[in-house]
């Protein structure tokens, strides 16, 4: 599909900068079937599902992924910031760099700065080779929880682009840019639409009568990215590492053999169920990396429900939710959401996706 069929005009006064408080008072923008339209809060959200009904979180957790050093080793010793966006083994990550053109294969960079120099020393990396996009592979000198913690004591949590050009993150985006259900580390980016949730609305989803299952996704820094070829085919998706255990599984696919529903949290716990589940509909448990890009033609199998922020024009993430609500259904939505003065992205309001049956 082309490319531009995804677009729309965001006025920049939409954007959130930081979330609502408490996290549950966020507008929620229900859209059913035919582009029904209702609006709400968040903690309507019981109100919209059934007993036996099961939601499905994303636990991830985002780590410390934006370090700021310099390169050594040469005459002159640039300033280079560096994203982590997918860990390769112990000691390797792939990271997003800027600049780049200051850094060649075989190049040390090290970071740290004076006030803040993790225990262990400064953090060197040697650049160990270097594609397109300003994309490098790093190789650090310390290894497993060493590194971890090394990274932790340096780095700051990346917050998307769209914030970070217009703000400067400060401590209160170390708490707000994390779920309620971050235990895994190894996300450069939240799952947003489980920012929203709150002990009191999870008591009360299960008080209806509502399921909770955990899955894990790390989410990569590719999720910012809007797709800049022509069209869809043409577009490369990042891949991003995801676990299903068999417990979860069981779960969902009893529940759903009761009528109950799956209500994915978020575009990374439905594309994360969708890698998982077989033609037949079942979820199998599930440990690997997945790339699925998911545009309209896509037969869900999994999920039947979907909370999700709004997303970035042209995203892989609006053209998810096109294929499962239908593009003028979604255009329809946003268009209204716009309207109504709804808050955009990751610190943003959500909306509560029905799958539509031509989805299906």
């Amino acid at each position: 599909m082309r490319t531009d069929l995804f677009d729309f005009e965001l006025p920049a006064d939409r954007i959130a900068l930081r979330p609502a408080v408490p996290r549950d008072s966020a507008r929620l923008l229900m859209v059913e079937p035919g582009a029904q339209l209702h609006d709400g809060v968040v903690s309507d959200l019981p109100q919209w599902l059934r007993e036996g009904d099961q939601i499905v979180v994303n636990d991830t957790k985002v780590i410390a992924a934006q370090l700021k050093g310099r390169r050594i080793g040469r005459e002159t010793e640039p300033k280079i910031e560096a994203t982590l966006i997918k860990r390769l083994d112990g000691s390797r990550w792939r990271a997003l760099v800027k600049p780049a053109k200051k850094l060649a294969r075989g190049d040390v960079v090290r970071f740290g700065n004076e006030g803040k120099v993790c225990l262990l020393g400064h953090l060197d990396a040697e650049v160990e080779d270097k594609g397109e996009d300003g994309v490098v592979t790093l190789s650090f000198s310390f290894h497993g929880p060493t590194l971890d913690s090394a990274i932790a004591d340096l780095g700051s949590p990346p917050l998307p682009p769209y914030i970070a050009s217009k703000r400067t993150p400060d401590e209160q985006d170390a708490a707000d840019y994390q779920t309620m259900f971050a235990v895994n580390e190894g996300a450069v980016a939240a799952p947003t639409a489980g920012l929203h949730f709150t002990p009191a609305l999870e008591a009360a989803l299960r008080e209806r009568g509502v399921g909770l299952n955990r899955i894990t996704l790390h989410v990569g820094a590719g999720t910012f990215l809007p797709v800049k070829a022509d069209d869809t085919s043409e577009h490369r998706m990042h891949s991003e590492w995801g676990t299903i255990s068999a417990e979860v599984a069981d779960t969902l696919n009893a529940a759903r053999g009761k009528g109950g529903r799956i209500v994915a949290v978020g575009t990374t716990s439905l594309r994360l169920l969708e890698s998982a589940a077989g033609e037949d509909g079942r979820i199998r448990p599930f440990t690997d990396d997945t790339a699925i890009f998911i545009t309209p033609g896509h037969r869900f199998r999994a999920v039947d429900i979907l909370l999700t922020n709004f997303h970035l024009p042209r995203s892989t993430l609006f053209m998810l939710v096109s294929a499962f609500s239908g593009l003028e259904t979604m255009k329809r939505a946003y268009a209204h959401a716009i309207e109504s003065g709804y808050r955009f992205y990751s610190y943003g309001d959500a909306c509560l996706l029905f799958r539509s049956p031509n989805e299906s």
